[in-house]
């Protein structure tokens, strides 16, 4: 495992319908290339996205850290679920953008609502992206544990690595385990020790997703 180290990143809007905002991060001659995405309460600066995009780019891969719409029309306060659509089609715009900057293979990955977005995106249309990064993914709404965020599951086709803390009120690993096997493609869990729904946004931590990430694909 290589070790973290300054990623150099530079800021991308794109025009369109949704339009592609936020932060290129060019790896060396890296030919794959992953997505990230935020949470409901952040956006594509947060700390854990920013440590993943060094980890990343330190394996070759460069990332694209990207504000969902919801957070381009705000700058704070939670998603709609009305806007939930838009938010998918803007991770497809992302992954389409990556695309067209000649990547061999794309990735998508985010941090709870926006890992849901886009899980539900390649449930949708699987050959958009050849693995999904799910960190925090919320399974059900904190102290409503039959409420169960599941039903798009079994239409994943991808490698699915599901990364969770073993304090997340959203999930237990117990309970995020179980849905994992509801995935028909390869998948991974990678319990993160001491860690809520927010994960640990350190180098180490960042390191040790990335590794478990590129078991996964390949």
């Amino acid at each position: 495992m290589m070790e973290p180290t300054r990623s150099i990143h530079e800021p991308l809007a794109l025009d369109g319908d949704p339009p592609v905002r936020g932060f290129l991060h060019h790896a060396a001659d890296g030919a794959d290339a992953i997505v990230l995405t935020h949470g409901a309460g952040s956006d594509a600066r947060t700390p854990l996205l920013s440590a993943l995009a060094r980890a990343f780019v330190a394996e070759g891969i460069s990332v694209l850290r990207c504000d969902l719409p919801f957070r381009q029309a705000r700058p704070s306060g939670p998603p709609s679920p009305a806007g939930a659509e838009r938010d998918r089609r803007g991770l497809s715009a992302a992954l389409a953008a990556m695309n067209d900057r000649g990547a061999r293979r794309c990735f998508i990955g985010g941090h709870s609502y926006g890992g849901r977005q886009a899980s539900m995106l390649l449930a949708e249309s699987p050959a958009l992206a050849s693995g999904l990064l799910l960190l925090s993914y919320p399974l059900h709404p904190p102290a409503t544990p039959q409420r169960l965020r599941t039903e798009h599951l079994p239409s994943l086709r991808v490698p699915t690595l599901f990364v969770h803390g073993d304090r997340d009120p959203f999930g237990t690993l117990e309970q995020i385990d179980a849905a994992r096997r509801l995935v028909p493609a390869t998948t991974a869990l990678l319990a993160v020790q001491k860690a809520a729904h927010a994960l640990h946004a350190d180098a180490r931590t960042a390191s040790a997703i990335v590794a478990a990430f590129r078991e996964l694909v390949g």
